[in-house]
């Protein structure tokens, strides 16, 4: 059987499972029958028991069975499906393209993002992560015609608004670390240069108190409260713009969020976007620049 075919069996399972919470082979068969990967063949124990080392090898998702519930399978450590790790990234990737597959006959009525590949200088900076070697980098940033060539130490990469970025550290003592967007490169070269990644190094970690990709090591991390009006309470409660983000007071036209993150200038961007729907009660200095920033929008449409 072909890769992609095992790929989507194995995220339909996963899928299958995790919604019924509790269900045997014979209730799993009944709807695998049902899909048009199936081909009308029902999953064998022996391939559903290979299925299952697979998914736990690839995804890390155990599939237990409950002999005493009428030999029930379940996902034994269903939290793995709530973390933020590349696991779970791949496995929600697959299973939009498993859904894709099972309904080709309406495919023209589905409608995507592009989202850019960088292949190339992805896979050069990945392969430089995996050996530990310093990379020759050709870089053009935004608004700017000068090329600068810089030597850098490969640390990970981020997808972020669907462009991949490659975080770096300059090769000097305590160098600092800074951010790479892979479409402003216009060359990657690989050195036979080693470096030392640094034990106990956590990529999760380095971004958990930002909102974006934007790394300004001197801007402290602050509580913000914004006050959110209308039908932006409810996009905040469905859809948070921090993990630390929880409601602290609710009227009856507003309620109010509490963040904790640094507030650099791409934090900026939602709360603008949001217009007279939020407003930044603190800090200050953050209320004043976003009204600054409306105040000079707004300065446009008077000409």
């Amino acid at each position: 059987m072909k890769s992609y075919a095992l790929f989507q069996q194995y995220i339909w399972l996963v899928n299958t499972i995790h919604k019924a919470e509790r269900i045997t082979l014979d209730e799993i068969n009944q709807r695998w029958l049902e899909t048009e990967m199936s081909e009308g063949v029902s999953i064998p124990r022996s391939t559903f028991n290979r299925h299952r080392d697979a998914i736990l090898d690839m995804f890390g998702i155990i599939i237990e069975c409950d002999k005493k519930d009428g030999f029930r399978y379940y996902i034994d450590n269903v939290d793995v499906l709530e973390e933020d790790t590349i696991q779970n990234w791949m496995l929600s990737t697959l299973s939009v393209n498993s859904i894709l597959a099972e309904n080709k006959g309406v495919h023209n009525r589905i409608v995507l993002e592009p989202i850019p590949s960088d292949g190339e200088n992805l896979h050069l900076f990945i392969e430089a992560m995996k050996r530990n070697v310093r990379i020759k980098v050709v870089y053009r940033k935004y608004g700017v015609e000068e090329q600068s060539e810089m030597l850098v130490e490969p640390f990970f990469v981020k997808l972020t608004n669907k462009r991949w970025y490659g975080i770096v550290r300059k090769p000097i003592e305590d160098g600092w670390m800074f951010v790479l967007a892979f479409d402003r490169v216009l060359s990657l070269e690989l050195t036979d240069e080693k470096f030392k990644y640094p034990k106990g190094f956590d990529p999760v970690g380095f971004f958990r108190n930002n909102y974006g990709i934007l790394w300004v090591e001197d801007t402290p991390v602050e509580k913000v409260t914004i006050r959110a009006y209308g039908k932006q309470v409810y996009y905040l409660r469905d859809l948070p713009l921090h993990h630390s983000q929880e409601e602290v007071a609710t009227e009856d036209d507003y309620s109010d969020f509490e963040l904790t993150l640094r507030p650099t200038p791409d934090f900026y961007t939602p709360l603008l976007s949001r217009g007279p729907l939020i407003k930044v009660l603190s800090p200050q200095w953050l209320a004043d620049e976003i009204k600054k920033q409306h105040l000079e929008a707004a300065k446009l449409y008077e000409e």
